[in-house]
């Protein structure tokens, strides 16, 4: 039987639009099971966010401007004002006082262990602020730092220093009320906001130092014009159980629950986020190592 032209090319049609179903059902296929492999990761902590360092580009997000209490990653910020002065000398020595130790018992806030008379000098006092999480170190650069005739001008023009740095930063859900994360009810911010806070203090190449460091002994001046040495290990676990970690802060407290500022670079990309009030220590690094793998494969 002779097959025309015109029949040719109905069966030329009929196999190309069978070819080409084919391969919009093999593609929605491969789709899917591309989809599959990295399904947005489900968090214990009540909100997440993560971002690429390099672009700002949002990887993860969970309640990422909802206000909360942050704990000790309020510490970041502590840190980012002293490194904000100008002329600032690193070296430069600070006598540790008897109200910075009342204060730790007080609270029964965590402590970098200083001793009264030493003399400690503020890369040191920086060392004790973010590895242990000293409030007795963070209450020793407030004073420092701070403008006013009394300690409590000091901390008060302190607390201001970091609210005007957290408006020039746009954190715009972020308020501070204390030096250490120890509020009085006014004490908050966001995942959002911190991640950006600390995108931007990593700039610092002591910053960067500072939160990458695992452990440390420090020689300090002793009231008697001996010394001797203190050492502090980081309470930031994740330095050590995760790969590419280089910081940044733990936080924690009645209110904050379990709290994690974390960055990591891999392949020449850093990625760098925050989750706030998770349960407990254990799952406040699951939740963090979830959305973190997940952010690298984006």
């Amino acid at each position: 039987m002779k097959i025309g032209i015109k029949g040719i090319n109905r069966v030329t049609a009929t196999a190309t639009v069978a070819l080409t179903a084919g391969a919009v059902i093999a593609g929605s296929v491969f789709a899917s099971t591309a989809q599959a492999a990295t399904p947005t990761p489900t968090i214990t902590a009540k909100g997440g966010f993560v971002m690429n360092n390099g672009t700002a580009k949002t990887l993860f997000s969970k309640a990422a401007d909802t206000r909360r209490p942050t704990g000790s990653t309020t510490k970041i910020m502590t840190a980012k004002v002293v490194l904000s002065q100008k002329n600032l000398n690193l070296d430069s020595k600070v006598t540790i006082q008897k109200a910075y130790s009342d204060y730790i018992v007080s609270k029964g806030a965590s402590s970098a262990h200083l001793i009264v008379g030493d003399k400690v000098t503020v890369r040191q006092l920086l060392y004790g602020l973010m590895l242990p999480s000293g409030c007795d170190a963070a209450y020793a650069l407030a004073d420092k730092y701070g403008s006013g005739s009394t300690r409590a001008a000091r901390v008060k023009s302190f607390v201001g220093k970091m609210n005007s740095q957290a408006k020039s930063l746009g954190m715009k859900n972020t308020h501070f009320d204390s030096f250490d994360g120890i509020g009085n009810g006014s004490n908050y911010s966001t995942p959002r906001d911190l991640t950006k806070l600390a995108s931007n203090a990593m700039k610092s190449s002591t910053f960067r130092t500072v939160v990458k460091t695992k452990s440390t002994k420090q020689k300090v001046t002793t009231k008697s014009g001996g010394y001797r040495y203190m050492s502090w290990s980081n309470t930031n676990t994740m330095l050590s159980s995760y790969s590419g970690a280089i910081g940044v802060k733990t936080g924690s407290g009645p209110t904050a629950k379990y709290c994690l500022v974390f960055a990591a670079t891999r392949k020449g990309k850093t990625v760098i986020g925050t989750v706030l009030a998770s349960t407990n220590a254990t799952t406040r690094t699951a939740d963090m190592k979830k959305i973190m793998d997940y952010s690298f494969k984006k």
